[in-house]
């Protein structure tokens, strides 16, 4: 199953109606944590630390259908944690896409094929398989072998069962370019929808800083590994990659992908966990993002360069540059607004 034309006519269309009503912020994707406990504890994961003293909370049905309708975007990321641990996954994933929006649920894939026994192949549905290598460097990633070749297996079969698939690599210091090259390449020939990509958050509850990369040098990676030369189908647009490879400059617009966790709506974004709050409108604030947050205001937010803060600043950019419009509209990338974990 393809990447749906509707995914890209829904999500245009829903930006065009919220700038003609006026709004300067709003929801484009619902990232959506109905549970933090994970099934592995990778190399540069800040969630299962961050909130260890709620690893056994879980979100029910109606609480994540309750954030999915107060956001009202039309994309929501499942992550956490790993969804797929929530014991209600399915009902609550087959609730969101009978109401017509998409789904991309992010997962390490050991319960992969459990899920697919669950939940039916449908174009409002993707699984989002986490990937950091080849089978030596992934292993080695999540602290445990012969994680890669379930992954693998598994996205075969979501393939052949007609599932759409997409992956999710995160960089970190000192990566294997040409390991990382070799993998997108295979991912590519098997025929996944594409590979997002994106440099690892400094979390500072991970013990070693040393894996995070800072921005000067990530974009040298960013050169190497993006080049079109290669032939690698990445999911992300293609303005958001010239961003990573250093040949343009945005700020943060994370407000765009609220998260909703077993504490409530993450404040001010899905890195950032100041504190959480009950209402979403807390999180649009003027004063929050010109003056608080954002690359020059909080020296947290000087590295990033995370595809949930800025491929979104990517999309609305075009709004003031039609050429980069018309550039996401031949590439049929406008449904490419952040999704995705770290």
């Amino acid at each position: 199953m393809g990447r749906p034309l509707e995914l890209a006519f829904k999500t245009g269309w829903y930006i065009v109606k919220n700038k003609m009503m006026g709004r300067k912020r709003f929801p484009l994707v619902t990232m959506l944590e109905p549970l933090e406990k994970c099934n592995l504890a990778c190399l540069g994961c800040g969630r299962i630390r961050e909130y260890e003293r709620v690893l056994d909370r879980t979100l029910s049905v109606e609480h994540c259908l309750a954030a999915v309708e107060e956001s009202g975007a039309p994309i929501v990321s499942i992550a956490g944690g790993e969804p797929s641990l929530h014991p209600q996954i399915d009902e609550i994933v087959k609730a969101i896409t009978a109401k017509k929006k998409f789904v991309f649920m992010c997962t390490n894939a050991l319960l992969m094929e459990r899920m697919m026994k669950k939940i039916p192949p449908s174009k409002y549905f993707c699984f989002v398989v986490h990937m950091d290598g080849m089978e030596e460097a992934h292993d080695k990633s999540v602290y445990r072998k012969g994680v890669f070749q379930i992954a693998m297996r598994g996205i075969r079969k979501a393939l052949d069962e007609g599932y759409r698939v997409t992956t999710n690599t995160t960089v970190f210091n000192g990566v294997d370019e040409e390991d990382l090259v070799t993998m997108f390449k295979m991912l590519t020939d098997m025929g996944i929808e594409g590979c997002m990509v994106s440099p690892g958050y400094q979390f500072d509850t991970v013990p070693n800083q040393n894996l995070f990369i800072s921005r000067q040098n990530a974009r040298k990676v960013f050169r190497n590994i993006l080049d079109p030369a290669r032939n690698i189908r990445f999911y992300n647009n293609p303005l958001y990659l010239d961003f990573l490879r250093g040949d343009r400059e945005y700020q943060c617009t994370a407000w765009s992908n609220p998260t909703y966790t077993v504490l409530g709506w993450r404040e001010p974004c899905y890195l950032l966990g100041d504190r959480h709050t009950q209402d979403i409108n807390d999180l649009f604030s003027e004063e929050m993002w010109s003056e608080r947050y954002g690359v020059g205001n909080d020296s947290r937010c000087d590295n990033c360069l995370m595809h949930c803060g800025f491929e979104s600043a990517s999309i609305f950019g075009t709004f003031e540059r039609p050429a980069d419009a018309l550039r996401l509209l031949k590439k049929g990338a406008l449904q490419n607004s952040g999704i995705g974990t770290a």
